[in-house]
């Protein structure tokens, strides 16, 4: 189920909410227009979706971004356009032609949104002064989520590396016999971080490479926040279970349940959510 996150930035003293939903973000239409008549609102939206010039401009980006746009009721949207007698409400527009670039819903994420290229188009039609200044507020808020995700990756990164020291004690004290060649020891180490590898991500590094040859680094270089935090918390767990002297192979079913039942908690709880922005 996807994960919607509200966030508002003031514009020339008003508020309007973006959401934040399956990697996309949603400006609200219904906050724009209320800075141009905050008592019909929904009428402005109307009013700028019968213009032609509105109409051909939402199907060249539906057609740039959505397989599933129906261009054939769009064209016959697009010939009424303009006229006197045409009416077109976003949940028209959404339900004739499939559009994914407006939502329109009640509740608690009630109102219109789009995306915000979209939502810049409808900006500059109420006031191109007001466009510029939501297209500025947009950006600073989007700069602020990305450092704080920074922030929190590299603390995980940095927890990670922690427990790794944690984890390759208890495998040179448990694992390794005596009087090993250093080159035997570094298959025992890189054997024990697929072992974590396999865990958490379901392959281990040499498949990573194998299915991305043209990225630098390895797998944990490109982890989410999420799975940098597991992947601390397993190396810590495997080194509890390696001085336990348990299998290679009840480890690793061990770890993967609970990498399961981590990410799981994780990617559905609010104080991260929280954490991202």
């Amino acid at each position: 189920m996807s994960k919607t996150k509200k966030s508002t930035i003031e514009v020339q003293g008003a508020s309007v909410a973006v959401l934040s939903q399956n990697r996309q973000d949603l400006i609200s239409l219904t906050d724009i227009a209320r800075f141009k008549n905050p008592e019909r609102s929904d009428d402005l939206i109307r009013n700028w979706l019968r213009n032609r010039n509105t109409v051909e401009f939402l199907g060249i980006w539906e057609k740039l971004h959505n397989p599933a746009f129906n261009s054939v009721e769009f064209d016959g949207i697009k010939s009424q356009a303009g006229l006197n007698s045409f009416i077109l409400t976003p949940k028209q527009w959404i339900e004739k032609t499939s559009a994914i670039g407006i939502i329109s819903s009640t509740g608690r994420y009630g109102g219109t949104y789009a995306h915000q290229d979209i939502a810049f188009e409808f900006a500059s039609w109420v006031s191109v002064e007001f466009k510029l200044y939501l297209i500025k507020e947009f950006q600073r808020l989007k700069e602020d989520e990305n450092r704080r995700l920074s922030l929190a990756w590299n603390l995980n990164r940095t927890l990670s590396k922690l427990n790794y020291r944690i984890h390759t004690d208890a495998i040179q004290a448990h694992l390794i016999p005596p009087e090993v060649t250093p080159a035997q020891a570094a298959i025992t180490y890189a054997t024990e971080a697929d072992l974590l590898n396999v865990a958490l991500f379901g392959r281990t590094a040499k498949q990573w490479r194998d299915a991305n040859p043209g990225l630098d680094g390895n797998m944990r270089d490109y982890s989410t926040v999420e799975q940098l935090l597991v992947l601390a918390n397993l190396e810590g767990m495997n080194a509890e279970m390696i001085h336990m002297r348990l299998s290679q192979g009840e480890r690793l079913k061990r770890l993967n349940q609970i990498a399961i039942r981590q990410m799981q908690v994780l990617t559905a709880a609010p104080a991260l959510r929280q954490l991202k922005g």
